[in-house]
């Protein structure tokens, strides 16, 4: 498999996840609906979680700048970061997206945004310290390519409808302690309720695996297509490494952003087996494979 077929096979993974993320809160919220024998539930459902994604679509870049406190990168400052985002979005036929900087020592980076116009790109002074011109380089490129296939509208709706299932499903757990089972005579009985319970508890489980299986296919699919962006995919593989080789944590690094970044803001550490399910990163182990063995 090369390249590009590596970023066609990662566009239906993700668009096959996405699809099923749909078809999971319109699940539960019909199936809530008929519980309480009230439509209103599930038309709510459908229109709160319209309602949080354009929401977090018009704002969740002036939200993740302010919560990592970061600062607008000027020109004299940061030439090299300049210059090498520049020459890369034009090359991408991108605007170029508006820089900052956040003061830690960490190294990592990350793109957000409503939309390409609107776009901007985030890197640590940590990573700006330890990169050369061809590593900055492969980085820039991986977060240009986030804009390009417009992940930040992706990673918006996930996160949205991610936090909405566990939402739903914890209003109907609490309604079940507060003598919500009224209905149970009316709509199916003791079966139909251990049928909610089910969904109830397992639901928000599969909601987070789909939400961090997504979250990994766009890290791989970001890494080919800024590969086949700057030609030099060895750029790209050895920022990497020297990114795995700190284990330093971001200092304001939380669970509601960590999906962003190119690398586990949480310390770059790969874990293996079972834990890998609760990964929003693919292990960088696996990532620099796929970079080095796609070209040869």
């Amino acid at each position: 498999m090369n390249l590009y077929s590596h970023q066609d096979a990662n566009i239906w993974k993700t668009w096959a996840l996405m699809t099923l993320f749909f078809a999971l809160i319109i699940t539960l919220g019909w199936f809530f609906s008929y519980f309480y024998n009230d439509v209103v539930i599930l038309q709510f459902a459908i229109f709160f979680s319209i309602f949080m994604n354009v929401f977090s679509y018009w704002f969740s870049d002036k939200i993740v700048l302010k919560l990592h406190r970061a600062k607008p990168a000027t020109r004299e400052e940061y030439f090299d970061l300049w210059n090498a985002v520049e020459n890369l979005s034009i090359a991408a036929g991108l605007p170029m997206p508006r820089l900052y900087v956040i003061e830690d020592n960490a190294p990592n980076a990350f793109a957000t945004g409503r939309n390409k116009e609107h776009a901007v790109i985030c890197v640590t002074t940590g990573l700006l310290n330890i990169l050369d011109k061809n590593e900055l380089e492969g980085v820039i490129s991986h977060e240009l390519s986030h804009i390009g296939n417009r992940d930040m509208l992706l990673s918006t709706v996930i996160v949205v409808m991610a936090g909405f299932v566990a939402l739903l499903s914890d209003l109907f757990l609490r309604s079940q302690s507060w003598g919500g089972n009224r209905s149970r005579s009316q709509n199916g009985g003791v079966p139909l309720l251990v049928i909610g319970l089910i969904l109830a508890i397992l639901t928000p489980l599969a909601a987070t695996l789909i939400r961090m299986a997504i979250s990994r296919k766009r890290e791989f699919l970001a890494d080919a297509t800024g590969a086949l962006l700057t030609r030099y995919p060895e750029g790209l593989a050895n920022a990497l490494r020297k990114i795995s080789a700190s284990s330093m944590p971001l200092e304001r690094a939380n669970n509601a952003t960590a999906h962003l970044f190119i690398s586990n803001p949480f310390g770059a550490k790969s874990l293996s087996g079972l834990h890998k399910l609760f990964m929003t990163h693919p292990p960088i182990e696996d990532r620099i494979r796929a970079l080095t063995s796609q070209t040869k």
